[in-house]
C-alpha cells in the first residue's frame, strides 16, 4: 500500500508519496522514477517520503513551500523526530540512492554525498501536516509495472526523436546536394557568357578569315 498526498496548490500539481512500511520502501527504492526526490529524517528512523517533480524541474528548483510540505510530512512520520524540535531532514534525487546486498530491509545509502541536501525543521507545523493528511489517498500500486511503462514511454520518445533527427539530416543532405548542383550550373552559365563566338568577332571589326590570317 502506498500513501499519496497533494502538496499545496501554489506549488503546482505535485504528488508526494510514501510506503506503508520498510518492505514497501524496498520497492520504492527499486522502482522510483528519475523525477523523484527522496526525503528522510537525518540519523533517525522515519518514513521514506518521495516528491515527484515535473520533467522540467530539478531538486535545485524546489521552492521553500514545497520543501516545507515534504519535510513536515517526514517529521510527522518519524516516531522520534515527531517528538523533538530542530530536526534535520535530508533529501536527494532518487537516482542518488544506493542499495547494496548487505543492507537491511529499508536501509539505503548514497552514490554521492555531495548530492545530498539538508533542511532544518524547527518544529512541527500542525496546519501543514493536517492539510496534507486531508489529501491522503491509499492505493495499491504495481510499482514494477509502472516503472516498466515509464521506461517504455521514454524509449518511444527517444526513438521518435532519433527518427526526426535522421529525417532532418537527410533533408539537410538533400538540400546541400541541390545547392551544389545549382552552384555547378551557375558556374557553367558564367563560363558560357565569357565565350567569344564568330559573330562576336565580326562585331569587333574583323572577320574570321582575318583573325586566321593574323594568326598565321
Amino acid at each position: 500500500m502506498v500513501f499519496f498526498f497533494k502538496a499545496r496548490p501554489s506549488v503546482g500539481d505535485i504528488m508526494i508519496y510514501m510506503g506503508l512500511d520498510k518492505y514497501e520502501n524496498e520497492d520504492l527504492i527499486k522502482y522510483g522514477l528519475p523525477e523523484d526526490v527522496w526525503f528522510h529524517v537525518d540519523k533517525m528512523s522515519s518514513a521514506h517520503v518521495y516528491c515527484r517533480l515535473a520533467k522540467h524541474q530539478s531538486i535545485e528548483s524546489m521552492s521553500e513551500e514545497l520543501l516545507e510540505d515534504c519535510a513536515q510530512l517526514v517529521k510527522a512520520n518519524s516516531i522520534q523526530g515527531n517528538k523533538v524540535n530542530n530536526v534535520d531532514v535530508v533529501y536527494t534525487p532518487w537516482a542518488n540512492l544506493k542499495k547494496t546486498p548487505g543492507m537491511d530491509v529499508g536501509q539505503v545509502g548514497f552514490h554521492s554525498g555531495k548530492a545530498v541536501k539538508t533542511v532544518r525543521v524547527e518544529k512541527r507545523l500542525n496546519e501543514v501536516v493536517n492539510r496534507l493528511n486531508k489529501t491522503r489517498v491509499e492505493r495499491k500500486v504495481d510499482l514494477k509495472a509502472e516503472r516498466e511503462a515509464y521506461d517504455a514511454a521514454e524509449r518511444a520518445v527517444r526513438k521518435q526523436q532519433a527518427k526526426e533527427k535522421m529525417k532532418r539530416e537527410l533533408e539537410a543532405k538533400a538540400q546541400n546536394e541541390r545547392d551544389k548542383e545549382l552552384q555547378s550550373y551557375k558556374g557553367l552559365m558564367d563560363k558560357s557568357t565569357k565565350m567569344v563566338s564568330n559573330k562576336d568577332i565580326d562585331l569587333k571589326g574583323k572577320s574570321v578569315r582575318e583573325i586566321e590570317e593574323d594568326f598565321m
